[in-house]
C-alpha cells in the first residue's frame, strides 16, 4: 500500500467493512478506495482477488458502498429502506457469479468465477449485505455514535449495546475527548 493512503478499516463483517471505505462521513470524510488500484487492494485483503478495476468499475463499487450504507443505516434506525438502494444492492447480487467452498480449515472462502471480474466480488459484497439487513444473521445493524463518523455497522455483541464502529479509533476518539473536557471543567488544584 502506498503511504499517502489511508489504512483499511477491517471488520469481521464483508459488508459493512466495505461501507467503512469512506469514514467520518459526516466530519471531514475520508476515501479509502480513491483509485481504481486501491479497490483491488482492498478486494484482495478481504478475500476477493481480482486481476484489475476500471474507472467505471470503482464508480459502480462506490454505488454499491453508498447503496449499502442507506439500506443499512435505514434498518439501524428502523426506517423503510430505500428502494434506490435496494434495486443497486440486488442488482448486484444478481450480476455476481462467485460460489462459496470450503477450505481444509473449515473455513468459507469466495470463488470468483474470473480472477479480473469485479461485478463478481462485488455481488459477494452484495449478498452479504443482504444477508445482513434481512436479519438473517445473529445480530443487529447499529450506527456509531462518534456524531462525524455515524458508520453503520453489525453489532454481534452479546449485548448488542456496542456504540462504536471501531473502538480503536471512534470509541477511543470520543472517549478522549470526554476525558479532555472532563479536565478542563475540573483542573486540578496546584497545591
Amino acid at each position: 500500500m502506498r503511504a499517502e493512503s489511508p489504512d483499511f478499516r477491517l471488520g469481521n463483517v464483508l459488508a459493512t467493512s466495505f461501507t467503512a471505505t469512506l469514514t467520518e462521513r459526516h466530519g471531514n470524510a475520508v476515501e479509502r478506495i480513491p483509485t481504481p488500484q486501491r479497490l483491488v487492494d482492498w478486494l484482495a485483503v478481504n478475500g476477493l482477488a481480482v486481476d484489475s478495476c476500471t474507472t467505471a468499475q470503482l464508480e459502480l463499487a462506490r454505488e454499491l458502498r453508498e447503496s449499502i450504507h442507506a439500506a443499512a443505516t435505514a434498518t439501524a434506525i428502523h426506517d423503510a429502506l430505500p428502494s434506490s438502494a435496494v434495486q443497486v444492492i440486488n442488482d448486484c447480487s444478481i450480476k455476481g457469479r462467485a460460489a462459496a467452498i470450503l477450505t481444509p480449515e473449515s473455513n468459507r472462502q469466495w470463488r470468483l468465477s474470473s480472477a479480473s471480474c469485479v461485478e463478481d466480488a462485488l455481488g459477494v459484497i452484495a449478498a452479504d449485505a443482504i444477508s445482513i439487513i434481512a436479519g438473517e444473521r445473529d445480530g443487529k445493524m447499529a450506527l456509531c455514535a462518534s456524531p462525524t463518523c455515524r458508520a453503520a455497522f453489525f453489532d454481534t455483541s452479546q449485548s448488542r449495546t456496542r456504540k462504536w464502529c471501531d473502538m480503536n479509533t471512534c470509541g477511543n476518539r470520543q472517549k478522549k475527548a470526554r476525558f479532555n473536557a472532563n479536565q478542563r471543567k475540573n483542573p486540578r488544584s496546584a497545591e
